[in-house]
């Protein structure tokens, strides 16, 4: 009987690994009307972006505080609620102190041993800086890539698909449809119709680029600046070959000639 009964529970279930598609939300500030703030300016234009994907909330880059204060400085529940009204999942803390994972897992929360994000090394502050403006939280996709750093995609992608080059490049062969998106931490190439969402430099890099042989994007990020398809293209980019890049905080198209 014992026999039959093991069989039966081999033949309901398994337990495998799983390589699951995640965003990470990298937070910079434990103030969360700065954060609100910050999520509404840079998701306005796209209040469907995540479709209720789950989130890991990265709690690595927030500043040093008191130890005593760690725990209560931070409050989860209604960090959660932020996170979910701009249609994400969030399930999950990493890079916290003893007293964050347990405030996490008092709001239902779990806490997870990824890998956090590197801390950039500070740039040297010029003797008269201004006060910086808050930081909007670092949005990632996080996917296994090739070893070779460079994922090449020779099939469409259609809307919903997603693909991401974590520490490399993407390029893309085929039709990019509505709805699709590419994502890469280097530069973004796509040789066919770019009609979807193409981000590049996901982890900060400015000097990504994102090249198309037929300009006609949904989105266009290089380092969190987006432009979105409400603002029409210029008649020398729409449907062209194209090159994207950032100067400054702006977003620039030029045609490929």
């Amino acid at each position: 009987m014992a026999d039959a009964s093991a069989a039966r529970t081999r033949a309901v279930f398994e337990f495998k690994s799983a390589t699951l598609p995640l965003i990470a939300v990298i937070l910079k500030t434990s103030d969360l009307e700065v954060l609100a703030e910050a999520l509404d300016a840079q998701l306005a234009d796209s209040p469907d972006f995540f479709e209720q994907e789950p989130v890991v909330i990265d709690l690595s880059q927030l500043p040093e505080e008191d130890p005593a204060d760690a725990g209560r400085a931070l409050d989860f529940t209604a960090l959660r609620g932020l996170l979910a009204r701009h249609q994400t999942q969030p399930v999950a803390v990493r890079g916290g102190s003893d007293a964050q994972n347990a405030a996490a897992r008092a709001a239902g929360l779990s806490v997870t041993a990824m890998p956090v994000a590197p801390v950039p090394r500070p740039a040297p502050a010029p003797a008269e800086a201004p006060a910086p403006a808050p930081e909007a939280p670092q949005i990632v996709r996080e996917v296994p890539v090739p070893a070779n750093g460079t994922l090449v995609i020779d099939k469409p992608l259609r809307s919903g698909q997603q693909v991401y080059a974590r520490g490399g490049d993407v390029i893309v062969t085929a039709l990019v449809s509505y709805g699709a998106e590419v994502i890469a931490d280097g530069n973004v190439h796509v040789y066919a119709p770019l009609r979807g969402k193409a981000i590049a430099g996901a982890r900060g890099d400015t000097s990504a680029r994102i090249f198309t042989t037929c300009m006609e994007a949904q989105l266009v990020a290089i380092a969190g600046i987006y432009r979105t398809a409400e603002v029409a293209l210029p008649a020398e980019i729409a449907g062209k070959p194209a090159r994207i890049s950032l100067d400054g905080k702006k977003i620039v198209m030029e045609p490929i000639l």
